[in-house]
């Protein structure tokens, strides 16, 4: 169930990622009252903005603004207000010990239940693949009582959910939990709209939301699932029955 008891931790690599990947799953939690905090690693200014970079005389500073705009107006429609911009550069994006733990800090002061963030496999996009093993090291260090940072305890494990990756297929994606998202998907398509820096994947993901209702609905023969995200797990399900 989701009420004001749960905790959510979203990591993107990039500005728009938590939008087009999560953006359903993070507008459901808040509606339904959860704690819902965002970490935006970095703008994606180098890898994630070429159209951006089409303009005589750009510049980066000019391109961070516009992408933090466009993060502004997104947060909005999808009603997070807990929002963090690392501003790590990106294209590669590297992690030391002392990003590792300003991370493990996050964790330990949001206490998730649920860490959602990019998934193993990402073809094209080793930003994604690195922020992936950073944010699943950094939250089994949390866990560790040997791991001492000042001002901070040890968490239980989170839960983590990874993304679906932008190519699926050629990522060898497969969906370990598909999220029904029709009642805040209103509220995603214009989250999406936010990001004219990457205007080309608005009607893919509006595609992709569509796709993957689709099989929440043969997946589960309920037929009020019209669009869905999915995702795929860190960890097995543990429970006392199946569900």
């Amino acid at each position: 169930m989701i009420d004001s008891n749960t905790n959510v931790l979203v990591v993107s690599a990039h500005a728009a990622d938590f939008v087009w990947r999560g953006g359903g799953a993070i507008a459901k939690y808040v509606k339904h009252g959860a704690n819902v905090h965002l970490v935006i690693l970095s703008y994606g200014a180098r890898g994630e903005s070429n159209d951006l970079w089409n303009i005589d005389g750009q510049t980066l500073e000019n391109v961070k603004l516009h992408r933090q705009s466009e993060i502004d107006a997104a947060t909005k429609c999808l009603g997070v207000k807990n929002v963090e911009i690392w501003d790590y550069e990106d294209y590669h994006m590297e992690f030391n010990g002392e990003r590792m733990k300003q991370l493990v800090s996050k964790i330990r002061e949001v206490k998730p239940d649920i860490i959602i963030t990019h998934g193993p496999r990402d073809a094209f996009n080793p930003d994604h693949e690195a922020v992936s093993k950073f944010v699943f090291d950094a939250a089994v260090l949390s866990t560790s009582n040997g791991v001492r940072l000042e001002g901070t305890a040890t968490v239980k494990q989170a839960k983590i959910f990874g993304f679906e990756p932008h190519q699926s297929e050629i990522s060898e994606f497969k969906p370990d939990v598909i999220l029904d998202i029709s009642e805040v998907y209103e509220q995603k398509k214009a989250a999406m709209e936010c990001f004219k820096a990457q205007q080309h994947l608005i009607n893919y993901y509006g595609y992709k939301a569509e796709l993957r209702g689709n099989h929440a609905r043969r997946c589960s023969g309920n037929n009020s699932y019209k669009q869905a995200e999915a995702f795929s797990r860190f960890f097995p399900y543990v429970g006392g029955e199946f569900v």
